[in-house]
């Protein structure tokens, strides 16, 4: 057999296994995600469109947290089988190089980095707002609109505000508008630079009041808006990183950096969705390095791609709560992991044995 047809053969059934891998896996951890929020999505009766809506939301997110971890189990797997089965040495004995094997395999492991970026930047954030908006509606209806580090929305009064900085770690909001309604006509108008949930009410500072009924403007150093829901419930409507797609978040931290307000833990989880689709890439060359090297399959090849995950996202996880803490950059924080197992990767890909 050619090594075209061989690298053909390899690949279809490492993709087979991926997919399934990556469906099956995805699936489960969407459904235990609804059983573990069924009281808050379905608080009252039964919905037999939010049941089926919820997981369906959640799918691209755990497909994007899967997907290094099938790539790493199918290609052990796979080439554990052929290393198992002595193909690999009988390729090695009619002359054929076992790296040139293994090129489509990082060739795909590019692919599928691609199209992790990918899933997570136009997918994922989506879904996951959709998956929230089912949660949230069924506690509350929704009277928001986060965009970009705004907020809109409409106080119980029927005012609508815009906070254009809203800080839910300092239950605080900087540059806010209040537009006061009265028969659909605007009545009143106040701008303050910041609003500060203080003694169980919020509180405008440094604002400015239009009143259009007496055409007069009065300027306060602070006054009590009563109006406003409580932070905790504030919260709900502000997207977490994992519904923004990055160039939004960017946009964010931009942002909250020009208004003197830079939040650590938002640079890095801004830096770790750039860091993150790497993990496919030298996943799958870790696989395959390693299952050429070492016949592997079946239970093993499971256990050792699970051991290798589990010391992956200990490191990962270890690394991004250093830089939540300020104590490491938020860059080395986000890349740390990646860079140091992308380097695992290129050296046993180096020492494969021809």
């Amino acid at each position: 057999m050619s090594m075209p047809l061989l690298q053909r053969h390899y690949l279809k059934h490492f993709l087979k296994l991926f997919l399934i891998t990556c469906a099956g896996l995805a699936l489960i951890l969407s459904l235990v995600d609804l059983v573990e929020n069924l009281d808050e999505v379905l608080p009252q009766a039964a919905s037999v469109q939010d049941i089926f809506l919820f997981p369906l939301f959640n799918l691209p997110k755990y497909l994007s947290y899967i997907m290094p971890l099938a790539a790493l189990l199918s290609s052990l797997y796979t080439l554990g089988q052929a290393s198992r089965k002595k193909e690999i040495v009988a390729i090695m004995a009619g002359g054929g190089r076992v790296k040139r094997l293994l090129i489509p395999f990082i060739l795909t492991g590019v692919i599928l980095s691609l199209l992790g970026f990918a899933l997570n930047e136009f997918v994922v954030p989506d879904a996951s707002r959709k998956a929230k908006d089912i949660k949230r509606s069924s506690a509350r209806p929704g009277r928001s609109i986060f965009s970009k580090g705004t907020i809109w929305l409409r106080a119980k009064d029927g005012s609508i505000v815009r906070m254009g900085i809203y800080l839910p770690d300092r239950d605080m909001a900087r540059e806010v508008s209040v537009f006061e309604l009265k028969d659909g006509a605007l009545r009143r108008r106040i701008e303050a630079e910041e609003a500060a949930y203080e003694s169980g009410a919020w509180a405008l500072k440094n604002a400015v009041v239009y009143d259009m009924e007496n055409t007069s403007v009065e300027k306060l150093k602070a006054f009590n808006f009563p109006h406003l829901e409580p932070p905790e419930f504030l919260e709900e409507d502000v997207r977490s990183p994992e519904e923004m797609g990055l160039m939004e978040l960017i946009s964010y931290v931009r942002k909250l950096d020009e208004a003197g307000l830079r939040n650590v833990k938002l640079v890095v989880d801004m830096h770790s969705k750039m860091s993150y689709p790497l993990t496919n890439l030298f996943m799958l060359i870790i696989g395959i390095s390693f299952s050429v090297r070492r016949g592997l399959g079946g239970l093993l090849a499971g256990a050792v791609g699970i051991l290798i995950s589990l010391l992956y996202w200990f490191g990962y996880s270890m690394s991004l709560s250093l830089g939540y803490a300020s104590i490491l950059p938020p860059f080395a924080a986000a890349w740390l992991a990646p860079v140091l197992f992308s380097a695992i990767a290129v050296y046993l890909f180096m020492t494969v044995p021809e």
